[in-house]
């Protein structure tokens, strides 16, 4: 099974400019058609939240358009700058959508491994909680099957990064989700977005890694006082395959047009 995972695309009205300095539609654009050129296809894409800038009407009308580009099913969840009842009302038509409250989602009919989706957002916050009833609905959740390979999306990354200005808006109460997570072995991994860049670590007995935007990349400042900072580094989006002998493999896929296929491997 393949699985796409695209992130922080951060989509602005048509015609509008990220930070009034980064077409980042045009770059969604660009990983969309990238996605379209993999060999094999993915049998499913997921998006890990901010889709959108200011989550708005109309940014997500626009982001309709693009995403209506995607071939295969796609899954998504809201991020810091997603607006969760815009987001809810602009695709009325993705049924696994609950109809109030968070929008976590359980899918099972996508392939051999569960896809789950845990909205940690706090509307008008920019951190993430998982909080009782997250802990509650995901605990139930993984109890349903739980010897059936897992993979858990959600936003804002339960760790600390070393990153200082992204830190400050992690998902709080990590450990509680690290302690629920070790009890299902099944949890091939945890993957989030909000970053901007690609990590990956051990995280409650399983692997947890963030992906790249398809847009600017959060500066890697280590320093404790560091002053935040972007770039528009190559966009990137990764892809999950796994397979019944091995289990999940996460592989780094950048997206444009590189020199190649050169003769040798």
């Amino acid at each position: 099974m393949l699985i796409a995972q695209i992130s922080d695309p951060h989509l602005r009205p048509k015609g509008v400019l990220y930070q009034d300095l980064v077409d980042a539609n045009a770059m969604f654009a660009a990983a969309v058609e990238h996605l379209n050129g993999l060999t094999p296809q993915p049998d499913v894409v997921i998006l890990s939240g901010d889709l959108v800038d200011y989550g708005t009407a109309e940014e997500y009308a626009f982001a309709r358009e693009l995403l209506a580009a995607i071939r295969q099913p796609l899954l998504m969840i809201p991020g810091n700058h997603d607006e969760r009842e815009a987001m809810r009302r602009a695709f009325p038509d993705h049924g696994y959508m609950p109809a109030a409250g968070p929008l976590h989602f359980a899918a099972s009919d996508v392939g051999p491994v569960r896809l789950i989706g845990l909205d940690v957002t706090i509307p008008g916050l920019h951190h993430g909680d998982f909080d009782e009833a997250a802990a509650a609905w995901l605990d139930a959740t993984l109890a349903r099957e739980p010897d059936r390979p897992t993979l858990v999306m959600m936003h804002q990354p339960p760790i600390v990064s070393g990153i200082p200005y992204i830190d400050k808006y992690n998902c709080r109460r990590g450990d509680r989700l690290a302690e629920l997570v070790a009890r299902y072995p099944a949890v091939e991994r945890i993957v989030c977005g909000h970053i901007h860049r690609f990590m990956q670590v051990r995280f409650g007995g399983t692997m947890l890694c963030t992906a790249p935007s398809t847009t600017t990349a959060i500066a890697l400042r280590l320093d404790p006082d560091a002053t935040s900072a972007s770039y528009v580094e190559p966009p990137a989006l990764l892809l999950h395959h796994w397979t019944a002998g091995t289990g999940l493999i996460t592989h780094l896929v950048p997206i444009g047009s590189f020199r190649g296929p050169l003769p040798f491997a």
